[in-house]
């Protein structure tokens, strides 16, 4: 695995067969604390389109909930919040693009 940040370029590259690493942990903020992405990609809320977003704003959420998919290169990765509480705000549009630990979503605890 191999990760490179400078400036405004972020890359991120995972060898076949061995395992993603963790997801960073969710950052804290005065408001509330934060779902990072946990990779650069395109931000979905739901499985598929037409489907029902994996989580809205009021959704509780534990550490292993499924909350949505960031899609790199047609490969779709799962993300986890990775911490427990209530969803208050998604702060990113369904189809925009993310860069690697932009805030996906605010939770309260």
């Amino acid at each position: 695995e191999l990760r490179i940040e400078t400036g405004e370029l972020s890359l991120h590259v995972v060898r076949r067969g061995a395992a993603p690493s963790a997801a960073p942990a969710p950052a804290r903020e005065e408001s509330g604390d934060v779902i990072p992405s946990p990779m650069l990609g395109t931000f979905y809320r739901a499985p598929a389109p037409g489907d029902a977003p994996f989580v809205a704003v009021g959704s509780t959420v534990e550490p292993d909930t499924i909350v949505c998919i960031i899609e790199v290169m047609k490969m779709m990765t799962s993300v986890h919040a990775g911490i427990a509480g209530t969803i208050v705000e998604v702060c990113v549009a369904n189809g925009e693009p993310v860069e690697y630990g932009a805030p996906l979503f605010r939770v309260e605890l």
